[in-house]
C-alpha cells in the first residue's frame, strides 16, 4: 500500500519551493500526528527539483563519527564549507553552539546550489534557548540574501516553545499538524466509522488496533505520558505536575460532560485552586489532549467564569482509559453516545479557524452542545445518538435568545455523523441553514 501524504504535505512543499520568499516555518503539533513524516515526504518531493535539503533530529543520539555526512540519500552535494562546519568539531552536546554549526553547513550548501537550500530542524525545543540564536542566525541571512528556508518542529504548542511567540515574532509562518479526520483515517487504513470512535485518530495506533492491551499501553506511555512529562513539564513551570496529570485523568473520565472547577477540586487530591486548574486545562488543550469549553455568552467575563465542558481531542484518550474493550463500547448505548459526542467536540475543535470561539449553553435544565461564533454567524448544535431525536428544547431556547445564523442536529434526525465529520467547523459556521 502506497504511503499516505497528508494534504499538508503538498502545502509545504509549494511554502519551501518558493522562489520569491524565503520562510522561517513552524511545524507545531500534537505528538504521533505525523509531523515528522509530512517534512520528510515534502524533502523527498523536493529530491528532483534542485532544492538541497537537510533533515536534523535534534533528540537523535549523537553519531560516532561526523554529525553530518555529506553523501547521505537526498542530502546537499558534497562539500568542504568554512572551517569547523564539516560536523566533526558538533558531536558531543546539542546546544547553540552545535546549533550555529549545523546552520552555516546549511547555509554553505544554500549558496552552492541551483535553488538554495532547505534545513529542518526536527523536536528543535531540546535546545536551550534555540530561539534567540535562531532569530540572530535569520536575521543575518535575510541581510545578506542567503538562499536558506528554515523549518524547525516541536510537538509542544506555539506558546510553549520557549520564546517562540516573543523572539520571532514576524519572522515565521505557523504550519500547525492536527489531529487526523475521519476522512483521513479511512483513506490511510480503511477503516470503519465505529473503529475511528473508539481507537481515534493516531496513526501509529492502527497497527495495534487488533491487540487492544498492546494500543491502550501506547495510548498511556506513547502519548499521554510523553506528551506530559516532554511536551508541557520540561517546557513551562508546572508546580503541581501530578495535578495535571490527574486532571487530564479526570477529563478523559468525564468528557463531554460540564465539571464545575469546584466540582473538580473536591475530586482532585491536592487540587489548589481553581485558577490553578484552569491554567493546567489550557495547557492541556495546547497540547492537543483536553480542552475545557466555556459557557456561550456574549460578554467575555461570563465566558472565563463559567464552569467548563471537558471535551478530549482525540477520542482515544477517552477509551483507552475507560477500561471498555470496543465491543463493550459499542454495547453500552449510553457511553457510546458520549464518544461520538466528545469525537464531535473534538472535530470542532481542530478544525476550528482562527478568529472563531467553540462553547456549549446552559439554561434551566436546557443544553445546546457546541456553539459555533464568529462575529455576527452562530450555529447551534445539538449531536442525537439515540434511535429517535428525541426533544430539542434545547436547541428551540437558544434559537429564540440569540437568533443563531444555523440550528442544526448531528446524527439521528439529521446531518449523518460521517457527513458532519467530513467538514471543518467553518462549513457549518458559514453554510447557511
Amino acid at each position: 500500500m502506497p504511503a499516505y501524504h497528508r494534504p499538508h504535505v503538498q502545502r509545504l512543499v509549494t511554502l519551501l519551493a518558493e522562489e520569491r520568499r524565503r520562510r522561517l516555518i513552524a511545524i507545531t503539533g500534537p505528538r504521533q500526528t505525523g509531523k515528522t513524516t509530512i517534512a520528510r515526504q515534502a524533502l523527498a518531493a523536493l529530491a528532483s527539483s534542485g532544492i538541497a535539503w537537510r533533515y536534523v533530529a535534534v533528540d537523535a543520539p549523537p553519531r560516532t563519527g561526523p554529525e553530518l555526512q555529506p553523501g547521505d540519500t537526498h542530502s546537499w552535494p558534497e562539500f568542504g564549507g568554512p572551517s569547523g562546519t564539516d560536523g566533526s568539531t558538533f558531536r558531543g552536546q546539542r546546544d547553540t553552539r552545535w546549533l550555529v554549526g549545523i546552520w552555516e553547513q546549511a547555509r554553505y550548501a544554500a549558496e552552492r546550489s541551483p535553488r538554495g537550500a532547505v534545513l529542518v530542524l526536527d523536536e528543535i525545543q531540546d535546545i536551550p534557548d534555540w530561539s534567540r540564536t535562531v532569530k540572530g542566525l535569520w536575521d543575518q541571512d535575510q541581510a545578506t540574501g542567503c538562499p536558506l528556508r528554515v523549518v524547525v518542529m516541536g510537538s509542544a504548542p506555539l506558546q510553549l516553545l520557549v520564546g517562540l511567540g516573543e523572539r520571532l515574532v514576524g519572522r515565521f509562518l505557523p504550519f500547525p499538524v492536527r489531529h487526523w479526520s475521519l476522512a483521513e483515517m479511512v483513506r490511510a487504513f480503511d477503516c470503519s466509522m465505529d473503529q475511528y470512535l473508539f481507537f481515534g485518530g493516531y496513526p501509529a495506533g492502527a497497527e495495534r488496533w487488533d491487540d487492544e492491551d498492546d494500543w491502550r499501553s501506547y495510548i498511556k506511555d506513547g502519548i499521554v505520558q510523553r506528551n506530559v512529562e516532554r511536551d508541557i513539564l520540561s517546557l513551562t513551570r508546572v508546580d503541581k505536575p501530578a495535578l495535571l496529570s490527574s486532571l487530564l485523568e479526570l477529563g478523559s473520565l468525564y468528557s463531554g460532560q460540564i465539571l464545575s472547577y469546584n466540582k473538580m477540586v473536591g475530586q482532585l487530591q491536592d487540587a489548589g485552586n481553581t485558577t490553578t486548574l484552569a491554567r493546567y486545562l489550557a495547557l492541556l488543550s495546547g497540547a492537543g489532549l483536553l480542552a475545557g469549553l466555556g459557557k456561550y455568552s456574549s460578554k467575555a467575563h461570563r465566558r472565563r467564569a463559567s464552569s467548563p465542558k471537558l471535551n478530549v481531542l482525540n477520542t482515544a484518550l477517552m477509551t483507552a482509559s475507560s477500561g471498555y474493550t470496543f465491543e463493550e463500547a459499542k454495547a453500552d448505548r449510553s457511553f457510546w453516545g458520549r464518544i461520538v459526542e466528545s469525537a464531535v467536540g473534538a472535530h470542532l475543535h481542530n478544525t476550528l479557524a482562527p478568529g472563531a470561539r467553540l462553547s456549549y449553553w446552559r439554561y434551566n435544565g436546557l443544553e445546546v452542545d457546541f456553539v459555533l461564533a464568529r462575529g455576527p454567524r452562530l450555529t447551534a448544535i445539538e449531536v442525537k445518538t439515540g434511535v429517535s431525536p428525541g426533544r430539542l428544547s434545547g436547541l428551540k431556547e437558544f434559537g429564540s435568545r440569540f437568533k443563531p445564523t444555523r440550528s442544526m442536529v448531528v446524527g439521528t434526525g439529521g446531518v449523518a455523523l460521517h457527513e458532519f465529520l467530513s467538514e471543518p467547523a467553518s462549513f457549518w459556521l458559514e453554510k447557511e441553514g
